[in-house]
């Protein structure tokens, strides 16, 4: 478990059938899309956007039991990797999400690009099938729709290595309208991870950043893991 931040945690959750899914990108067109104050991380100079489809359960505030209809739903993420002040993170574009008040309430608090979306997902012999229409109103749209499972023994990420960087980020970053940038900290224990395969069907995530995720990406798969969000913290 990683080093408790001050202040305590104030919301639990858990990630359950994480697909991890990398391709790189054309570091100065991402460079482009941040904010002042925050800046492109890459690994060996290639710059990287990851899509990850996952669930989520027992989403609560500390001490609060979870709320069956809110506790539990799907999310997907668009994100790169920065620097802030001095440390590492992931710099979320976009998090559809089925869940309408989880949506209002990340946006409002955390100054996160959360949208509204309708998802589908299934899983079955250990193949998750995952679709998401974007449908938050006056943001453009967006769809995705593939079919992941892990295969093989479980994945070591020493540290240094692709594997480590693409998932050992334990900041998020996100903005205000003001342009204040501010880092939310997680903790949680090592990543589960394997590699995976998958048969993507749709991927439009990007096209609002002008690119195309096309080729084979870099792919993980994550069973469970249990993670812990701090408030946030002003940076800039």
């Amino acid at each position: 478990m990683s080093p408790p931040a001050a202040p305590p945690w104030i919301l639990r959750m858990a990630w359950h059938d994480l697909c991890f899914m990398h391709w790189p990108v054309d570091a100065g067109a991402i460079a482009r899309t941040l904010p002042r104050g925050v800046t492109l991380d890459t690994y060996q100079g290639r710059a990287y956007l990851g899509v990850v489809p996952f669930q989520m359960s027992d989403v609560a505030p500390r001490l609060v039991p979870g709320m069956p209809g809110l506790s539990n739903f799907s999310e997907l993420n668009l994100r790169t990797y920065v620097m802030a002040g001095g440390e590492p993170g992931v710099w979320f574009y976009s998090l559809d999400a089925a869940q309408p008040l989880g949506v209002r309430l990340a946006r409002r608090f955390f100054h996160l690009p959360y949208f509204d979306a309708r998802m589908w997902i299934s899983r079955e012999r250990g193949i998750t099938r995952y679709a998401s229409l974007r449908t938050h109103h006056g943001e453009p749209p967006a769809r995705f729709a593939a079919a992941y499972r892990p295969i093989g023994d479980p994945v070591a990420a020493p540290p240094g290595s692709l594997e480590d960087w693409l998932t050992h980020r334990l900041n998020l970053y996100s903005a205000d309208p003001r342009g204040n940038v501010y880092r939310g900290r997680i903790e949680h224990h090592a990543w589960p991870l394997r590699r995976a395969e998958a048969v993507i069907g749709e991927n439009t995530l990007a096209d609002s950043l002008g690119l195309t995720l096309d080729g084979p990406p870099h792919l993980l798969h994550a069973e469970e893991l249990r993670v812990c969000a701090h408030w946030l913290e002003r940076v800039t």
